[in-house]
């Protein structure tokens, strides 16, 4: 009986597999537009050409900037509706429309964060001319959608539902979220909270290894303790990096710029790529607009007009995250009496009380998010499920929940003509802060940090402060001309890994929460280990995997005793000793490496937080503050007697050595117990996966095996090829979501790549066909010639406009 009803089942999953299959096929062959011939498009002003290359990547050509923008909307939606769709709901906090109970609570977050309200406010702030683009923009995606109800991604049909039209808000609302992706510091507040509550303001300026020796822990006075904020249920904030495939703590970015003085060709060489999260679609799109005034190539974020990195005719730039501190958390004190009144200076204020109504795919009412918000910003503690009587009330300010001119700068960085054209655009960069670095076919090199970044009355950011004394306001911004910038420095290059700015001597306060400096380390030693660099020296660094710290680590295994370890223990030393310290995805001895250096620093800092804190807390800290426990250990590795070494758990003193030995012994047991006795058969790649996930069908069998990808990688957290390891399962969580490196004695010969593919259609060629190139760190021609771009155009669409 048993085996007739297996076979029953079997039946019917092999019936339900074919039904999906054949329907799979019925829509991919409904889902392809049309990319190549000529089309009638309502809504253009004049005939708009866009010819397409062997990767799918588009230039758009146009008379005029309404047409321009209104097809760089249309190719887009072409391409990449569906996650253009996700990433407004997103930015919105709208996802449980369409997703359900799955993703209330992340809206519920979003909605109480206020990236919809604050995108609202973003328009106001706008030019005529940047809300004509952005307004255009969003004519060509309606086009799209209202000219192809059947032609639409496969996403929609699967979840039931159609897109509704798009608008200008809609656009500035990613900008919200990559600001959020970008801006972690609150967490930090929040995890020195408590570790102060645990250890004490001593031990956890250790742990957090970011302030100097001789400068003091401050504490504001008034709060005399911070106990409570420990109670705070921070799982919302990951669910909105998972969301946003950001889940590595280190994650950053690295770019440098040479001038031809160092360079084969005599004339600036510039690279970047930034370190986001990994997963399909890419994050980015590439694309050329060309006419109107805008001649630009690069890419942008799908939903978004423009390019954001690339160059034009005259200038190219690349970008990395600065990482200032713009978010503060406040400690509100509630009116007993009236529980939507605080207190500001011996006064109490009003706050400002909105009712979020959320749809929900299921209810048939929706659910009303009620967000209070005082003078600094929202009140976090309503969208935390676990937290504590004692918790105090806590309200976020942050430089991005108010309206910023971004899409105007971005717009205006596209045009821009010379060094100073550029720098009068980053002006309107308010948020996210980043490092800008620059380069024209005059020659010139340059840098600058743009950014609305806040000078405080008191305090350093590191901690949450009382909201009702007033002593902690913000009271400006610093002024944009004392903001770092350099133009043509004497050394012949910049380069910017997330590292500290500017020295301790800098008038303002940037943050204390500096990414660890290794890959800066390693890009500045790389840079001038010649006297001149070549478009392939700038390749080779892009793809160096060397990390810092294995030199670091590494050789404290040989002064080591391992006399009573086992043979496997031994033969992992000697394995490590005789490496050349690059991770590599076909090699054992990364992996060995990635646990050694994980239990080291785990053994060294975990048993002090445990014993004062809880396993909670150590875990939170080891595996969301790599780059603090990092450079903590590193400290540490020079006082081989220093406290921190004793593993307080158990009656002995232990000492550096001790830790390290049993570091090593505690990894290749976990190897074993992971991939098998046999060290040979070991393989970085075999953890270490970079895991293109997809927005929506990530985990949703069997619709996971369609839509995700998945290829094994090399690297680690730090180095220059950066992929960020999961503390957890070693698979690789971020890394280099786009490479490129623009040549300014011939912008033509400029190159490119990015993760997954141009398309974020299941059944396009193009939806996967960077993922083999981007891990081998290849690249594709970023084309700027016409003359090249018409040549070798694999399609070619004319789009004209509607007969009057």
């Amino acid at each position: 009986m048993a085996r007739k009803i297996l076979f029953i089942l079997l039946g019917l999953v092999i019936v339900l597999a074919l039904v999906l299959v054949g329907a799979l096929f019925f829509v991919r062959s409904s889902a392809t537009t049309k990319t190549d011939g000529a089309l009638t498009v309502a809504g253009l002003q004049s005939t708009v050409t866009v010819y397409r290359d062997q990767n799918g990547v588009p230039n758009i050509y146009a008379d005029n900037t309404h047409d321009l923008f209104f097809a760089q909307g249309y190719v887009q939606a072409q391409d990449r509706l569906f996650q253009m769709d996700f990433q407004r709901r997103v930015g919105l906090g709208r996802l449980s429309e369409v997703l359900g109970e799955a993703t209330l609570k992340t809206d519920q977050f979003l909605r109480t964060l206020g990236s919809g309200r604050a995108a609202a406010e973003d328009l106001a702030m706008l030019s005529d001319d940047t809300l004509a683009i952005l307004q255009a923009y969003a004519d060509g995606v309606n086009a799209f959608i209202a000219a192809n109800p059947d032609k639409l991604p496969v996403e929609f049909r699967i979840l039931g539902y159609t897109p509704e039209p798009w608008q200008p808000l809609h656009s500035v609302a990613w900008g919200k979220m990559m600001a959020w992706n970008l801006g972690g510091n609150w967490e930090t507040e929040l995890m020195t909270a408590q570790l102060i509550e645990a250890l004490g303001p001593e031990a956890a300026a250790t742990l957090m290894a970011r302030y100097p020796e001789e400068g003091p822990f401050i504490i504001p006075p008034e709060v005399k303790s911070f106990a409570g904020l420990g109670q705070i249920d921070m799982s919302q904030v990951w669910a909105i990096k998972r969301l946003l495939k950001v889940n590595d703590p280190g994650v950053g970015s690295n770019n440098w710029v040479v001038a031809g003085s160092r360079t084969t060709t005599g004339m600036p060489l510039l690279a970047n790529d930034p370190h986001l999260g990994m997963q399909i679609p890419s994050v980015w799109y590439a694309n050329g607009l060309h006419g109107a005034g805008f001649d630009v190539v690069g890419v942008v974020f799908p939903g978004v007009p423009g390019v954001v990195i690339g160059h034009n005719s005259r200038i190219a730039w690349g970008v990395t995250n600065l990482g200032p501190d713009v978010q503060d958390m406040f400690i509100e004190k509630i009116n007993p009496d009236n529980p939507n009144q605080y207190e500001f200076q011996g006064q109490w204020l009003d706050m400002q009380v909105i009712e979020e109504p959320i749809l929900v795919k299921g209810r048939t009412e929706p659910v009303i998010q009620t967000v209070r918000i005082t003078r600094h910003g929202p009140i976090m503690n309503a969208v935390s499920s676990d937290i504590g009587e004692s918790a105090p009330p806590l309200a976020m300010q942050w430089t991005a929940l108010q309206g910023t001119p971004l899409s105007q700068a971005i717009l205006r960085i596209d045009q821009a003509q010379n060094w100073e054209q550029f720098r009068a655009a980053l002006q309107d960069f308010a948020v996210p802060a980043q490092n800008f670095v620059y380069a024209d076919v005059e020659g010139n090199i340059g840098y600058q940090a743009p950014g609305w970044i806040p000078i405080r009355a008191a305090g350093d950011g590191t901690v949450p402060v009382p909201g009702w004394t007033g002593e902690y306001e913000w009271t400006g911004f610093i002024p944009y001309e004392e903001l770092p910038f350099v133009f043509n420095p004497s050394v012949g290059y910049v380069a910017t890994a997330n590292n500290q700015a500017v020295p301790d001597s800098y008038p303002y306060l940037l943050t204390t929460d500096w990414a660890a400096p290794y890959r800066a380390q390693r890009i500045v030693e790389l840079i001038e280990s010649k006297p001149q660099l070549s478009s392939e020296d700038f390749a080779a660094i892009q793809g160096d995997v060397h990390p810092v710290p294995t030199d670091i680590f590494t050789p404290l295994l040989e002064q080591v005793d391992l006399a009573g370890g086992s043979a496997a223990v031994q033969q992992a030393r000697a394995a490590l000793l005789a490496w050349n310290r690059q991770m590599a995805a076909d090699s054992a001895e990364p992996l060995i490496f990635e646990l050694y250096q994980q239990k080291l620093i785990s053994e060294t800092l975990g048993d002090e937080i445990v014993a004062a804190g809880g396993e909670e807390l150590a875990a939170a800290y080891l595996s969301g503050f790599r780059n603090n426990s990092t450079q903590a250990v590193q400290r540490l590795t020079a006082e081989p007697d220093n406290i921190w070494w004793d593993d307080v758990r158990t009656p002995a003193v232990e000492r550096r050595d001790d830790i390290v030995a049993r570091a090593l012994t505690l990894a290749v047991a976990e190897l074993q117990g992971r991939f098998g006795d046999n060290a040979a058969r070991w393989r970085w790649g075999d953890a270490h996966w970079t895991n293109f996930d997809h927005l929506v069908f990530a985990a949703v069998s069997p619709l996971d095996g369609i839509f995700n990808r998945s290829i094994p990688a090399m690297g680690s957290s730090f180095t220059v090829n950066a992929a960020g390891v999961d503390y957890d399962d070693l698979t690789m969580n971020s890394g280099a979501s786009f490479r490129q490196i623009i040549d300014l004695g011939d912008l033509n010969a400029s190159q490119f790549i990015y993760t997954t593919g141009q398309s974020g259609n299941v059944f396009s060629p193009h939806y996967d066909d960077m993922v083999q190139p981007w891990q081998g760190v290849q690249y594709i021609p970023l084309r700027f010639d016409q003359a090249d771009i018409q040549q070798t155009a694999q399609e070619t669409l004319v789009l004209q406009p509607a007969a009057q």
